[in-house]
């Protein structure tokens, strides 16, 4: 089968809600059974649609312990998610080895795992990314993808890699899988779910290719926008929200405009997938249930939102954007850790 589209994911606060803020977090998420946890809304529904497209792959790549491998397996199991690969931290090496700045060092373990999973698989012409804002997943997907590209040569990635306080094999090893990853412009997609409600406008330096989310509704609508997704694929997601008791359509279509405001979705797109969701109304076995909104309502809720938005600019994405600055990025989230630990944030 050819790879079309590769889209990597992180698990916790991506797409499970896990805390671990404080040892009594830890504690309860070391012992949680997989009907115990939590995946957010919407967040099934996406991630098993992504993992049955059609030359789609699914690669997993968590900061959880790999000894949670048995309980995280049944959990996706449960939420009928199939996937190509999954990689976990092996947390307890790092202990034994007296290693002990490496059990919460994002950087050095994700990025050498993001390219050797491109390097082991077979090459896709596209990536999409998924990760929160509760670690370091901005700028590691971000440096993943300008490694790829050609954008960061191996000295910079070596002084990206001592800010980011990595051992000196941790250096050598992914300086040696960036050599070996497949190149080229591959990452289409980068999408941030927002767990800590971080604002929005903290992303932008990161440029238009990463979306911040506060929900998954609004990462069906990016990947819908993209191609990934087609309209019926996005009102599983959507279904899946409303089935939750947590959203209604009028939150939904208020996602949808928050993505306008921001220049995340264009009007033209909105007004496309409205008029897909009412020829859907006809032919879709979900338009016959009774506890849903009508089709009409859904198409007619998201046109309205869009057309609220008439006469007020987008904000713009610059023509010339500078090169990231990945050491003063990683600098920066190095005292954000340091000061949220300071305050018992974790």
């Amino acid at each position: 089968m050819t790879v079309r589209h590769v889209f990597r994911w992180d698990l916790d606060k991506t797409y499970l809600r896990t805390e671990f803020d404080s040892v009594g977090d830890l504690i309860k998420s070391a012992i949680e059974t997989a009907a115990d946890k939590q995946a957010y809304p919407g967040a099934t529904a996406l991630l098993r649609t992504l993992s049955t497209g059609d030359g789609y792959r699914v690669c997993i790549v968590s900061g959880s312990p790999t000894q949670m491998r048995t309980v995280l397996a049944a959990k996706l199991a449960l939420d009928g998610v199939a996937y190509d690969e999954f990689v976990l931290k092996d947390n307890l090496r790092n202990i034994l080895r007296g290693r002990f700045r490496a059990l919460r060092a994002q950087i050095p373990y994700k990025l050498p795992a993001l390219l050797a999973s491109r390097g082991r698989g077979v090459p896709a012409p596209a990536e999409s990314l998924f990760g929160d804002d509760a670690e370091a997943d901005a700028i590691v997907y971000c440096l993943y993808a300008d490694l790829l590209a050609g954008k960061v040569d191996a000295d910079t990635l070596a002084r990206i890699l001592a800010s980011a306080r990595a051992y000196p094999d941790e250096i050598d090893r992914t300086l040696a899988v960036a050599r070996a990853a497949p190149r080229g412009e591959v990452v289409q997609r980068i999408v941030i779910h927002l767990d800590r409600r971080s604002p929005p406008i903290g992303f932008r330096q990161f440029g238009p290719r990463l979306v911040p989310v506060f929900n998954y509704f609004q990462a069906a609508l990016v990947l819908y926008a993209d191609g990934v997704l087609d309209a019926r694929q996005l009102l599983f997601v959507a279904f899946e929200m409303l089935d939750s008791g947590q959203f209604r359509l009028a939150t939904l279509a208020n996602s949808l405009q928050d993505l306008l405001r921001r220049n995340r979705l264009s009007p033209d797109t909105v007004l496309r997938l409205a008029g897909e969701i009412t020829d859907l109304a006809t032919s879709d076995a979900s338009a016959h249930r009774p506890d849903l909104p009508p089709y009409s309502a859904i198409a007619a809720a998201f046109t309205e939102r869009t057309r609220e938005l008439r006469g007020v600019p987008p904000p713009a994405w610059p023509t010339d954007p500078e090169p990231l600055d990945y050491v003063a990025l990683v600098d920066a989230e190095h005292a954000n850790r340091r000061d949220r630990r300071r305050d018992g944030h974790g």
